[in-house]
């Protein structure tokens, strides 16, 4: 390697925008900890496992309560009349009149145990169970996507730093060249031409120093959104060649096993055709034993009392329903058919992102190959063509040429250089397997399982563990 490819590493490798250095692993680390859409995700899978006890909620039993309360005017007028025990035939009416006021209250309460529902809930719950495994999935795929943008966030910051030191010294490397020109100009050697030519490149050039500066504060910019922090002094990111199998058959093999599209789609299949038996048990009879227990005071009238209790069985057997559940059932098995072609879709989606990124990753090796071979013969041209004008037989445009091919190739490496890291790690994330554990980050790992546990059996509670 020359001292100028050497150079071009060293301007790649360090971004100096404060004391403390930053390092690619500490920077996904800190993406992975901070991410709202990672936490935003979590609690999603958190809400999904409370799908299972509400699931199992379904043979489980259930109690009501009711009271009664109030105030009861009476009043009763009875009418009769009274016999003479002398003269029976004399009859003499006589009305009585009784008012008074009551308390009426009643309490009962029933409670219903479900012995059998055409194992509805047990297949609801095991549909429940089988989308929070689909939510972890999707999960992981999101973890994945910001690792990833933490890596493109992480190298483009470098990349655009190089480039624009590349472009900065290019300006000053033309404003050297426009002042020998002057000079040479004012020694008869060349004309006003190539003095206009000097200038015009050295305008093109301060105008890419300002592009290239402001794609690093865009640059800048992603970084904070995704890291979460302004960008420090950012060590060399290296390629993770290390954890990629050798060959492309071995990634997608791997990619249909475990990549977290493919997976989720799987489960949401199964979840689909659960979904139809759920509603098939809607056809079955159910029973359930009902206890019931009431009470009544001074509600016909005054000091009566009525207390009973009862226990029994309640069996409803459905007959027709308008033809609702049959519908319902059709429904579903297109959508569990529907579910199955998803999962077909999303394996030829893997394989084609698998496709996409090994190419993008061998293509980025030869670039890189190729951009050194075309650095180390540029850098000999610009030398030939500087040694042939001091002796007239190049011209300045000549130079400005060679000067800018140099360019050209040192910031191709540039970009090689990037797309061969993060193409490394995007090949990683087709596998499914681009995480913290992989990559050995020193983070807690975030488990899903632990909330899963805890909410499952949950009989009652309104605080989130």
């Amino acid at each position: 390697m020359t001292r100028a490819h050497g150079a071009l590493l060293l301007a790649l490798c360090t971004v100096s925008l404060s004391a403390r250095a930053e390092t690619l692993n500490g920077a996904l680390l800190r993406a992975y900890d901070n991410s709202p859409l990672i936490n935003s995700g979590r609690a999603g899978v958190r809400a999904l496992d409370e799908k299972v006890p509400q699931a199992l909620s379904g043979m489980r039993p259930r109690a009501n309560a009711g009271a009664f309360l109030g105030v009861q005017d009476n009043r009763a007028v009875t009418r009769q009349f009274d016999i003479d025990l002398r003269d029976p035939q004399i009859r003499a009416p006589t009305k009585s009149i009784q008012s008074g006021q009551s308390v009426p209250r009643a309490a009962n309460l029933t409670i219903e145990q479900p012995v059998f529902d055409g194992f509805k809930t047990a297949n609801a719950a095991r549909m429940a169970e089988t989308g929070v495994f689909a939510g972890r999935e999707r999960l992981r795929l999101t973890e994945q996507r910001v690792l990833l943008n933490a890596v493109s966030a992480y190298i483009n910051v470098l990349r655009d730093t190089a480039a624009l030191k590349l472009q900065e010294n290019n300006v000053a490397v033309l404003t050297e060249q426009l002042r020998q020109t002057r000079e040479r100009y004012l020694a008869g050697q060349i004309t006003l031409t190539d003095i206009a030519q000097a200038e015009a490149r050295l305008a093109a050039g301060k105008s890419l120093v300002g592009q290239a500066r402001a794609a690093l504060e865009a640059s800048i910019g992603a970084y904070r959104q995704t890291i979460g922090d302004e960008p420090r002094k950012l060590a060399p990111g290296a390629p993770v060649d290390r954890l990629l199998p050798k060959t492309r058959e071995d990634v997608e093999r791997i990619a249909q096993a475990e990549h977290p599209v493919i997976l989720a789609a799987l489960h949401d299949a199964d979840a689909a055709d659960l979904d139809i038996k759920v509603i098939e048990a809607d056809f079955m009879p159910k029973l359930s034993v009902v206890g019931n227990l009431f009470t009544q005071t001074d509600v016909a009238g005054i000091y009566n009392r009525n207390i009973s209790a009862s226990v029994g069985a309640r069996l409803n057997v459905p007959l027709y329903e308008g033809g609702l559940t049959s519908s319902q059932v059709r429904e579903a098995k297109e959508v569990a058919g529907q579910r199955r072609l998803d999962a077909d879709v999303a394996r030829a989606d893997v394989i084609a992102l698998v496709r996409a990124n090994w190419g993008a990753l061998q293509a980025a090796k030869t670039q890189i190959s190729a951009a050194q071979t075309q650095i180390a013969a540029a850098e000999r041209a610009l030398y030939g063509v500087r040694e042939e004008a001091k002796a007239g037989q190049r011209t300045t445009l000549d130079i400005l040429n060679a000067q800018l091919e140099l360019l050209n190739a040192r910031i191709g490496l540039i970009f090689a250089q990037r797309e061969r890291v993060v193409a490394s790690y995007a090949v990683l994330a087709s596998m499914g397997r681009l995480s913290t554990e992989t990559l050995h980050l020193a983070a807690s790992q975030y488990d899903p399982a632990v909330h899963f546990d805890r909410v499952k059996d949950l009989w009652g509670g309104i605080t989130t563990p």
